[in-house]
């Protein structure tokens, strides 16, 4: 099964996400995945590129994502790991029930939310995210006003399937941002 390079990727990215957050978020979130997959020895290239693409279709179609980056996926021959993942971070939204049952799905659903606390965070407090501290990001997780779109069910649901807990998430998804600085 084909897997685009990290170039290919870019370019689809660039091709269907026009929104700038939209696509700092694919990256955030595709780096993330990328030092979990190092972490569990599994491929980075996989990884990375889920994290880039899983929400391609969201801006173009919100209210049934991500039903047609599935069909895109499926036409593209990516492998069905990518795809389980994506579909499986949906779940409870848009009919979307399948669980995780890869640690890349857990991966995926455990760090889409959570990138968007820590975005939020760091336009709050413009620090590098290598000196970002995982007990201040934590304690934001921990309050629903803050960033009070962001789904923390996912969050730590997607933690209790890899395995992990929130505060080693957190710890984790700086660590890993850091080579985003």
């Amino acid at each position: 099964m084909p897997l685009p390079t990290k170039d290919e990727a870019l370019q689809l990215l660039e091709q269907h996400v026009k929104d700038d957050y939209q696509r700092y978020h694919a990256r955030m979130v595709a780096t993330v995945l990328e030092g979990y997959a190092q972490h569990y020895q599994a491929d980075p290239h996989l990884w990375f590129v889920t994290g880039l693409l899983h929400d391609i279709d969201f801006e173009k179609h919100p209210d049934t994502h991500p039903r047609e980056s599935l069909r895109w996926f499926k036409e593209w021959d990516y492998p069905e790991d990518l795809a389980h993942a994506v579909e499986a971070h949906a779940v409870g939204y848009n009919g979307f029930t399948t669980l995780p049952r890869t640690k890349l799905a857990a991966a995926l659903l455990s760090t889409d939310e959570l990138c968007g606390i820590i975005y939020a965070y760091r336009k709050l407090n413009p620090v590098r995210y290598g000196e970002m501290k995982a007990s201040s990001i934590k304690k934001k997780v921990k309050e629903p006003a803050f960033a009070a779109k962001v789904d923390r069910t996912t969050i730590y649901k997607g933690c209790e399937l890899l395995g992990v807990t929130l505060d080693d998430h957190v710890a984790n998804a700086v660590k890993y941002l850091a080579n985003l600085d």
